[in-house]
């Protein structure tokens, strides 16, 4: 176990984790010359095109030393930099002893690298900080240096620098991984304990499990079982990746691997549960593991009705792939049955989207998303709701409760009022406190409520910095909240997907975005419609959408001006029966308003 190392990567969002790992597997000789690609580990075509890691990739190497020639077993877990996917870079961190905590030289620290560092240190783990891009125009080595420093106090002798697209100083980043980074601890004689830190579903044999063997081993014929569902299953097979799977004999303490064990569901291979023998089973399981809970939630419905029952087996074979991903039956007045399905976050929101699409063929609509509110009755009841249609009504509530993060920023001093205003004013967010972050850099931290940073927070972050602000988020708790439900109601009649919950002081001002929205995208009918927004008991916004009139007096050539005033009046009537007996047909677009409010702002 002397010789055997293991190491994750973390990094901001695009700052080059997988390009590093694409480099080290050159280098290690891993993969055969032929087969090398661009983002090897990125095996999505989402994660490909949009340049993103979605999904955690174990990676076994070997490398021999240049100081002392000896061949060394590094164990590297390549990890997704996007903030909704915290939870795995968090399980990825418990499974190993070290980390590379790489930063672009052309952008510098950014919030998801503060956020991650800190994570680091709290698993106490050995930081190798590496400066990547070094071969930029535009790289600003010295500054990265300086932030580097005050960030995790370690002087700028210790900091690596490398091009992980060029190859340059690679081979350092391996040296320093088998000096700094200490060996694994645990032994293969006591009770076996291994963590769960990522699981993919395989059609034919089932859930595969990527675990780090902490004590104890595991070979085929075991029987173990999981710690948080008493579930027990048989090992059929045990392997590591190198990168492809390659099975072995056994896996052992300090190992990371995976395990096939018939496992039906992903969801019963929870991220972060504890694997011990079924027999001899470990009185405590590993620390850490908590459920992996929805933050955003929004109806999906087939873009044709009849396609229902292929969008349920399509979202039951997604999330036989990703556990996180959650949804139960809906139905809506507006767009007949689907689901409402609960996501953790935008990004996550998006790529499910996408996925559906190209992987299943399934055109869907989303509605805005939505964040769960608790909401206390006047009889004492709690409920919790994560869908505005089924918001209980103003005269039931006694008080509402809405979700809080605390959001840091990092952002260059001259971008501070903008950003200040943006979040207390605009967004209802709580200034906690400020810090300097190094050279030109200074963090911002506020208390927010989830619901104003799920809908164009980023865009408008991004406007007002001109792109150099980054931002990190993490739940804090429920607080109480004065929200109103705002129900649209299209010629009088409520439409339930277009209900939004908003607080009382923008009410109104959501409203009348909403209306005028919506009565630019519903066609024209042959009758009048109005278009009403609803909050509190009455009607606080109207747009209307006038009716597609024929011109009745083109035959009037001349002639007593009563004539044509009874057949204006002989329309008007028409049309006013028409308006009670006819319905109106909304546009799929229109849904999508509500994603679209503030999109004019940010223009």
């Amino acid at each position: 176990m002397k010789n055997v190392r293991n190491i994750s990567i973390i990094a901001h969002i695009d700052h080059g984790k997988t390009t590093l790992s694409d480099r080290i597997l050159e280098i290690t000789g891993a993969v055969e010359k032929r087969k090398m690609r661009e983002q090897f580990l990125d095996s999505m075509d989402i994660e490909r095109e949009r340049g993103i890691t979605i999904k955690s990739h174990p990676l076994r190497v070997f490398y021999k030393s240049k100081k002392n020639g000896k061949v060394y077993e590094i164990n590297i877990v390549d990890t997704p930099g996007h903030v909704d996917f915290t939870y795995e870079v968090d399980r990825s961190l418990a499974a190993v002893e070290g980390v590379i905590l790489l930063v672009d030289a052309s952008q510098g620290v950014q919030a998801q690298t503060v956020a991650n560092a800190y994570k680091a240190i709290e698993h106490n783990l050995e930081i190798i900080p590496v400066i990547n891009k070094i071969d930029l125009p535009n790289a600003n080595i010295p500054e990265t240096e300086l932030e580097i420093e005050d960030l995790i106090g370690i002087s700028s002798e210790e900091i690596l620098k490398v091009s992980a697209k060029e190859g340059i100083g690679v081979e350092d980043v391996l040296e320093a991984i088998i000096g700094r980074v200490p060996s694994p601890k645990g032994t293969e004689n006591e009770k076996l304990s291994a963590l769960i830190f990522d699981a993919k579903y395989d059609k034919y044999r089932g859930v595969i499990t990527y675990v780090r063997v902490f004590n104890g081993e595991i070979k085929p014929g075991d029987k173990i079982m999981t710690y948080s569902n008493k579930q027990v299953y048989e090992v059929v097979e045990t392997g590591v990746f190198t990168p492809d799977m390659t099975p072995i004999e056994k896996l052992k303490a300090g190992d990371i691997g995976y395990i096939i064990a018939g496992i039906k569901e992903v969801s019963l291979a929870k991220i972060g549960d504890t694997i011990t023998n079924a027999t001899d089973p470990v009185e405590e399981p590993l620390p850490g593991y908590k459920e992996i809970k929805p933050m955003v939630f929004a109806g999906m419905y087939p873009g044709v009705p009849e396609y229902y029952e292929e969008l349920r087996k399509a979202l039951e074979k997604l999330k036989l792939n990703d556990s996180s991903l959650t949804f139960y039956p809906d139905h809506s007045p507006a767009l007949g049955f689907g689901f409402r399905c609960g996501f953790l976050g935008l990004l996550h929101m998006d790529v499910v989207r996408e996925r559906l699409e190209r992987e299943f063929e399934m055109t869907v609509i989303l509605t805005a998303p939505n964040v769960e509110y608790k909401v206390i009755l006047k009889n004492g009841e709690e409920v919790i709701v994560n869908d505005p249609a089924k918001f209980p009504d103003e005269s039931m509530i006694q008080e509402v409760y809405e979700p809080y993060v605390k959001l840091s920023i990092i952002t260059p001093p001259e971008y501070l009022g903008k950003l200040m205003n943006l979040v207390q004013n605009e967004k209802r967010g709580i200034m906690t406190s400020t810090e300097n972050a190094g050279f030109e850099r200074v963090v911002l931290n506020f208390e927010v409520p989830l619901a104003e940073i799920i809908f164009d927070f980023f865009d408008k972050m991004k406007a007002s910095s001109r792109g150099y602000a980054s931002m990190d988020y993490e739940m804090i708790g429920y607080r109480k909240s004065e929200l109103v439900k705002i129900t649209i109601l299209v010629n009088k009649e409520p439409v339930d997907a277009l209900s939004i919950i908003a607080h009382k002081n923008k009410a109104y001002a959501m409203a009348r975005k909403l209306v005028d929205k919506l009565a630019e995208l519903i066609p024209q009918h042959q009758f009048e419609i109005p278009v009403q927004a609803r909050a509190g008991g009455r009607i606080i916004a109207r747009s209307t959408i006038k009716a597609l009139r024929k011109d009745v007096l083109a035959k009037c050539y001349g002639g007593d001006v009563t004539r044509k005033m009874k057949l204006l009046q002989k329309q008007k009537e028409g049309k006013k029966r028409l308006r009670e007996i006819g319905s109106v047909s909304i546009p799929q677009e229109a849904f999508l308003a509500l994603l679209k409010v503030g999109e004019d702002e940010n223009k």
